[in-house]
């Protein structure tokens, strides 16, 4: 068996960064983008009024001082002309400030009458006005590689950014094996199960910014292997779930040796999750995940999210670990790395009581994995401890 910290370092080195395609900028929220972007114009283009009222010049500004009424500026429409001494423009919230004025009192400060504005209320020391460029420049820079938000995508467009490049998203091929289990829906026999675990990985991969397609269940022949196995060419990754113990009905690892599969490691000092595999085949990487449900999704967590994240050509940031204390005192740790099913709550960790590694109802309830080193002592509650949140 391997480390976790090994295990991990493995699989980075299955993967690299995929190639570049440009998409519409309205489709790019949530992906990578691939490629530095620099504005095209200044924002805001013009300086702009901030608030509605009238534009003036600054030096004139006082209570009791009058103006003359020459004009109006609105969003989308300029006045045409300057403003003289003893001048303002009525203007509204995003019009362009005209030339001559450098300051905007806001409607509540003044009283008209006819053409005649006087200031009688307190005008203050804030000029109203958005500077030309106050927001960004042109040419000013969005970085790569970032994962695009709503902001982000509202920023490119302000740039005038009207496509974007992205890094292509993972394809990946999930397969589920064994003759205990059928698809949601139907009516198992007395002996199967549901299978659940390819709908929770395919969420959670698409959730990372990979794309999933689930295939048909492998069943515990070789034969049925090896067409999943077919069904599965072009993906980037394939993930494999159940069949990669050593029982007599997994096959995973012999059928995928047989295709060609470079094993990379088998076996990870982990719980839930000991009987993980990785390897290469022809021009995908594989992983061979524990059939258990909490112990594929878990092994998701740990290391296919890292794994996506570098075919993202995301930087490899390591586990976003967070530190909280217990809730509750925690007996010592064995052997294997511990990644056990937490709650945090009004700032403390709670372990719940039940790991075993067949539990989505404690898998679905918690929000974060309790971290325990190898060889872990006994915690008291009240001790900081490490978490994974999830």
């Amino acid at each position: 068996m391997i480390s976790v910290s090994e295990a991990r370092a493995h699989l980075l080195a299955l993967v690299s960064k995929l190639e570049t395609e440009e998409v519409p900028l309205a489709e790019a929220a949530g992906r990578v983008l691939a490629e530095d972007m620099q504005a095209r114009r200044d924002q805001p283009p013009f300086s702009a009024s901030a608030m509605d009222g009238y534009a003036v010049n600054a030096a004139e500004v006082e209570m009791h001082a009058m103006f003359k009424v020459i004009g109006e500026a609105a969003a989308g429409h300029a006045f045409d002309g300057r403003v003289g001494a003893g001048q303002a423009v009525r203007i509204f919230t995003g019009a362009p400030v005209p030339e001559g004025a450098s300051f905007v009192v806001i409607q509540e400060d003044v009283t008209r009458t006819g053409n005649l504005i006087t200031i009688t209320g307190e005008p203050g020391s804030n000029h109203n006005i958005r500077p030309r460029g106050g927001d960004f420049t042109d040419g000013e820079t969005v970085s790569a590689p970032r994962l695009l938000t709503a902001a982000d995508v509202a920023l490119l467009a302000a740039m005038n950014i009207p496509r974007v490049p992205v890094t292509r998203r993972p394809e990946v091929a999930l397969i589920s094996t064994g003759d205990e289990l059928m698809m949601p829906g139907g009516t198992p026999g007395p002996d199967q199960i549901i299978a659940s675990n390819t709908f929770g990985l395919k969420a959670m991969l698409e959730g990372f910014g990979a794309r999933a397609r689930i295939l048909p269940i492998a069943r515990d022949t070789e034969n049925s292997l090896r067409t999943a196995f077919e069904l599965a060419e072009g993906a980037d990754l394939v993930v494999t779930i159940g069949g990669a113990s050593v029982g007599d009905h997994d096959l995973v690892g012999k059928v995928a040796q047989d295709a060609g599969m470079e094993r990379s490691f088998y076996k990870v000092a982990m719980r839930p999750g000991k009987p993980l595999m990785a390897g290469r085949m022809n021009s995908a990487a594989m992983v061979g995940l524990p059939g258990n449900p909490v112990s594929a999704m878990v092994c998701g967590h740990v290391f296919l999210a890292p794994v996506i994240r570098a075919m993202l050509g995301l930087p490899d940031t390591g586990q976003p670990l967070l530190s909280a204390p217990l809730a509750e005192p925690l007996t010592a740790n064995g052997p294997r790395e511990h990644y056990m099913r937490a709650r945090v709550e009004d700032g403390k960790i709670r372990a719940f009581p039940d790991q075993d590694s067949s539990l989505l109802t404690v898998l679905a309830g918690s929000n974060a994995l309790l971290i325990r080193p190898p060889g872990d002592g006994a915690h008291d509650a009240g001790e900081p401890v490490q978490y994974l949140p999830i």
